[in-house]
């Protein structure tokens, strides 16, 4: 399949941003007129074609597509670009916003997230997180930028999933904008190389704060800063609260800080809220909640589930 034949069936309509992996384009599939967004990719250089790494993460892409809380995998194609490179383009449905930009406007608004649409949103990425670790997927990047929604139906969608293993090389980042620490949890920052699900669980309970507050909770600019951030609010982590912590590799010896009581952090919040943000932000990633037990927890006991 050329590239320009990917031209064929979509017409371009604009850019609407530079994805870790490449550009994406809010585009129109001319025989239905349906729009969608096509994730344009250079793959990393293989005589063979597609490596066979990216072919098992879109099947598995597409499997989790699945998944209503999922960003669907329409398509996929494949082209040559001028160079002669192996360009993917990958298909997704298009969906209107995401939960950066949501946040962003009901800050310049001065207004609260309300709390039944915080506990849907909530809800819906729980859910979501479990169907990814329910099928041995990690995401690794959560943040509200790859958090789509609908705000109509105020669905909410985790994109850029499982990209991060098979497409290593992530193309340039842009100098102004830097990739976020703000979401990684502790043991990536102090350089654990094996780490697993609680990973994107205290991503997800740094989205919940933001979404309470409509302010990010730890805004680090290096990987030091974040530690400290999350130290401040937390308490320094020892080896009573975080077994091996000191054995990880960027370990260092911290400034010694007592911890705060975690609802100063997030003051509008109500109990069952701050309790399960508690569980989520645990130092010892064993002692996180699970993304499936923590749609059980109490906070969401009085959600309406029937059109989630």
């Amino acid at each position: 399949m050329g590239g320009e034949r990917v031209m064929d069936l979509y017409e371009k309509l604009e850019k609407v941003g530079e994805g870790t992996y490449g550009k994406v384009y809010r585009a129109r599939e001319r025989a239905t007129g349906k729009i969608v967004a096509l994730k344009k990719t250079r793959l990393p250089e293989d005589d063979e074609g597609v490596p066979p790494t990216t072919l098992r993460e879109v099947s598995l892409l597409r499997m989790l597509s699945i998944d209503p809380h999922v960003v669907r995998l329409l398509d996929l194609k494949q082209g040559k670009n001028k160079e002669g490179q192996t360009i993917l383009y990958l298909v997704f449905e298009f969906m209107d916003t995401d939960l950066r930009k949501y946040i962003k406007t009901m800050r310049q608004q001065r207004t609260m997230i309300p709390s039944k649409t915080l506990k849907s949103l909530m809800y819906q990425l729980c859910k979501g997180v479990a169907f990814c670790h329910g099928h041995g997927v990690l995401h690794r990047d959560l943040k509200p930028h790859n958090l789509l929604m609908d705000v109509k139906t105020m669905m909410l969608k985790i994109a850029d999933l499982g990209l991060s293993r098979s497409f290593t090389i992530p193309i340039k980042k842009y100098t102004h904008e830097i990739l976020t620490l703000w979401y990684r949890a502790p043991e990536v920052l102090l350089g654990a190389t094996h780490y697993s699900t609680p990973v994107d669980i205290w991503s997800v309970g740094c989205i919940f704060a933001e979404l309470a507050t409509t302010e990010a909770l730890f805004t680090g600019d290096s990987e030091l800063q974040q530690l400290l951030h999350i130290f401040r609010l937390l308490g320094t982590p020892n080896e009573e609260v975080w077994p091996g912590v000191s054995k990880l590799p960027n370990w260092h010896e911290y400034p010694q800080w007592i911890p705060k009581s975690l609802s100063s952090a997030v003051p509008n919040l109500e109990p069952n809220g701050v309790d399960l943000l508690s569980r989520m932000l645990q130092y010892e990633p064993s002692k996180r909640i699970s993304a499936k037990k923590a749609m059980d927890h109490p906070y969401f006991e009085d959600l309406d589930k029937t059109n989630l």
